[in-house]
């Protein structure tokens, strides 16, 4: 089962930066961000009668840090995104993501199996075949200013995935309240700190709303998932092939070509969720 959630957290959270990514080109990053993590609070709310749970202090504390890593690696993704820069952000940042849960699961104790390191391995690869959009060659060209901001995002990302783990299994998502709440507060204060807009126009507003609801879904997965007694290092592996989904969302809406790369990046996280998923 706790593969099974984080498969689907994978896939949500690959449709909410697509649909993020779009907004973006659009509106203020800012404004995206913020009223997508307040639209997914309010989504959180009206699911808590059902599956929320009894929290201590710690997991609201756990809650709120990895709700100030979300805001932070978003903020800095969906900014990228916007200027253009895919092809160096999306690879980078997707296998930073993927890393950091390997290796905190890692360092907390997890055992894996022979054949879950093998797919593990192949995991990290597949993001980064999936995600190179202008082809491997655009990794091999990128400047340190491109890697920056991409390594900023994953690290991030990674972070989130690691502290929410750290919330306990009767909590529930509940935590994610906290989650949710840093966030908007982080966005708000940043974008006020630098008077920047968080207008997001009206054409906007749809695509921003179900981006919201989707990366709230998306960490509503991800956290049963590790309540699951899901190992967090091959959860948050799982979870990283997100950019498997904006690729298929891109190529079907978008009517954008797979380059080679990409399809034999496809293969290959197939090929490394069958591997995770085998019997131990």
């Amino acid at each position: 089962m706790a593969v099974l959630l984080a498969l689907a957290s994978a896939a949500v959270y690959g449709a909410s930066d697509f649909l993020g990514g779009l907004a973006s080109r659009r509106a203020s990053v800012f404004g995206v961000v913020a009223l997508s993590q307040a639209v997914g609070l309010l989504a959180l709310l009206a699911l808590l009668p059902w599956l929320g749970g009894p929290v201590a202090t710690a997991d609201l504390a756990w809650g709120a840090a990895a709700g100030l890593a979300g805001a932070a690696g978003l903020m800095v993704f969906f900014r990228t995104l916007a200027r253009g820069t895919m092809s160096v952000v999306a690879p980078v940042t997707a296998v930073t993501a993927a890393a950091v849960p390997v290796l905190g699961g890692l360092l907390a104790g997890n055992s894996i199996a022979p054949w879950a390191a093998v797919g593990i391995a192949l995991a990290l690869v597949a993001v980064v075949l999936v995600s190179a959009e202008g082809g491997l060659s655009a990794l091999r060209s990128a400047r340190p200013a491109d890697l920056a901001p991409a390594l900023l995002a994953g690290g991030a990302f990674g972070c989130f995935f690691v502290l929410l783990d750290r919330t306990s299994g009767d909590a529930g998502l509940t935590p994610l309240v906290a989650t949710r709440l840093a966030s908007v507060v982080l966005v708000v204060a940043i974008a006020a700190a630098g008077r920047r807009s968080l207008r997001v126009g009206r054409s906007a507003l749809p695509i921003v709303a179900v981006s919201g609801v989707g990366d709230m879904s998306a960490n509503a997965l991800f956290l049963l998932a590790t309540q699951q007694d899901g190992q967090l290092a091959i959860i948050g592996v799982l979870a990283s092939l997100y950019p498997v989904s904006t690729v298929v969302l891109a190529q079907m809406v978008l009517r954008e070509r797979l380059a080679a790369v990409q399809v034999t990046g496809l293969g290959t996280a197939v090929a490394a969720v069958v591997l995770i998923t085998l019997p131990s």
